[in-house]
């Protein structure tokens, strides 16, 4: 059975998508941490991040690169975090967080709820300087 992170990419689960290439792709987490809190996922579902070939996981790492630095000139921040965590979903995944102090990147506070609007109009920044 598929992850929900591959229907998204299938495209039957709307998302923010902020960036795709031939083998990964990047969308807004709809429970950031912080506004522009972006998962890059590689298009091949593996449940871990370390099971991934080694030519899958350099291409992966090299996009979240390119994903960050997009984020880093979308939204004001000190540096974009990268952490690999998370249990809930099946599908291995990097989050990218814009931070200015490290508690920022506290996957145990409460979540941000952004409007629509605002969550589109961040993707589209993001997007745009991918």
């Amino acid at each position: 059975m598929a992850s929900i992170f591959s229907r998204i990419i299938a495209g039957e689960i709307p998302c923010y998508k902020v960036a795709e290439d031939e083998h990964n792709f990047a969308f807004l987490d709809i429970n950031p941490v912080a506004k522009g809190h972006v998962l890059c996922i590689p298009k091949h579902e593996v449940d871990y991040l370390f099971d991934l070939s080694d030519e899958e996981y350099a291409s992966l790492m090299l996009f979240v690169k390119r994903v960050a630095e997009a984020l880093k000139k979308t939204l004001p921040c000190v540096k974009v975090g990268e952490a690999v965590l998370g249990l809930e979903v099946p599908h291995a995944h990097v989050h990218l967080v814009p931070i200015n102090k490290e508690s920022d990147m506290n996957f145990f506070k409460e979540k941000l709820s952004l409007p629509a609007e605002e969550m589109q109009q961040i993707a589209e920044g993001i997007a745009k300087n991918f």
